[in-house]
């Protein structure tokens, strides 16, 4: 490249308010963390966009990095100390990231990251092995009861939405939510591993990532968080109507690196809007049972703010021990 054509684009890009490095689909290299091991919630999420923005071509290529623990705080600290102002490497996140980061002493500030985009919500699904003695939740409810240290509740990480409906769920019917014997795993996988083997009493998860096992008789779902049953599992009750006050529900989303220009966030911004109105994307919503959520910019940052709020007071409520730390709005 000649000098001056080179110097015109540095000064174009500088211009735009990016810099050398940053998003220029649909030439670009991206980088997908997903802070959760394989399989699982935002491992789908993860690969799904990733495939996603392939095929509308906004990526040139994809690579993704599974690095779990700790709610994704072990994967979400990093990224975001790490490489600022790079546009090509976005961060999977979601409600159960908030519960993890105020249940514990991880001092991370989520929102020094850029928040780009909401893509989903769904609900969470109760599951007990085909070889369980137990055939409802009432009758785990009934066990629970009785005996608060002998019913293991199986989920996501410390924090998880799974966690925080089982101690509402033990608020509910009178048993101290501190009593809950929870079993954490990294991930959807290893969640519903644990119920397949009758590692856990009682397992719990986003909907979509047991919807396999539910649907082959692999597991025996007893209850759904949402307020109604859902159009897809009608057959499945929810906890409201098995006299259980409690409804709850999971989203997930998208962060991108520390200190993005205003263009480079918009230029993301606009490639995962691409991305999500493709037809792979839409497949895959389908096909995993999302319900399609997509809230971007500036929206998307206010409502992550509020989400925590919100989950702190309703984790206050049910007796989960809480740490405010460094999440700061």
């Amino acid at each position: 490249m000649r000098r001056d054509t080179f110097l015109k684009s540095l000064a174009a890009l500088a211009a735009a308010g990016a810099a050398p490095g940053a998003w220029a689909q649909p030439g670009t290299n991206l980088k997908i963390l997903i802070p959760a091991s394989p399989g699982g919630g935002w491992d789908t999420t993860g690969r799904a966009l990733g495939q996603s923005l392939l095929d509308a071509k906004q990526a040139a290529t994809v690579a993704y990095e599974n690095k779990p623990g700790a709610a994704g705080a072990l994967g979400m600290g990093p990224f975001i100390a790490r490489d600022r102002g790079d546009a090509s490497q976005i961060m999977v996140m979601g409600a159960v990231m908030l519960g993890g980061l105020i249940g514990s002493r991880w001092p991370v500030n989520l929102m020094q990251g850029t928040p780009l985009m909401r893509l989903t919500t769904e609900y969470n699904v109760f599951a007990l092995s085909p070889n369980s003695p137990f055939k409802t939740m009432g009758d785990v409810i009934a066990q629970f009861k009785k005996d608060p240290d002998s019913v293991t509740w199986g989920g996501g990480s410390s924090g998880s939405t799974e966690h925080i409906a089982a101690a509402m769920i033990a608020r509910a019917v009178g048993v101290n939510p501190m009593r809950v014997n929870y079993v954490a795993s990294g991930g959807g996988g290893e969640a519903a591993a644990a119920v397949l083997e009758g590692k856990v009493t009682v397992g719990g998860s986003g909907i979509g990532e047991f919807a396999e096992y539910i649907r082959s008789g692999r597991m025996k779902a007893v209850a759904v968080t949402s307020g109604a049953r859902l159009e897809a599992y009608k057959d499945i009750p929810t906890l409201k109507e098995q006299g259980i006050d409690v409804e709850i529900n999971n989203w997930r989303g998208l962060f991108g690196k520390r200190d993005l220009a205003p263009a480079q966030r918009q230029a993301l911004i606009g490639a995962l809007t691409a991305a999500t109105q493709s037809p792979t994307w839409q497949e895959a919503v389908k096909k995993n049972d999302w319900v399609p959520a997509v809230l971007a910019g500036d929206a998307f940052g206010k409502f992550v703010e509020s989400e925590f709020t919100s989950l702190r007071a309703t984790m206050e409520r049910a007796g989960m021990v809480v740490v405010p730390i460094g999440f700061q709005a």
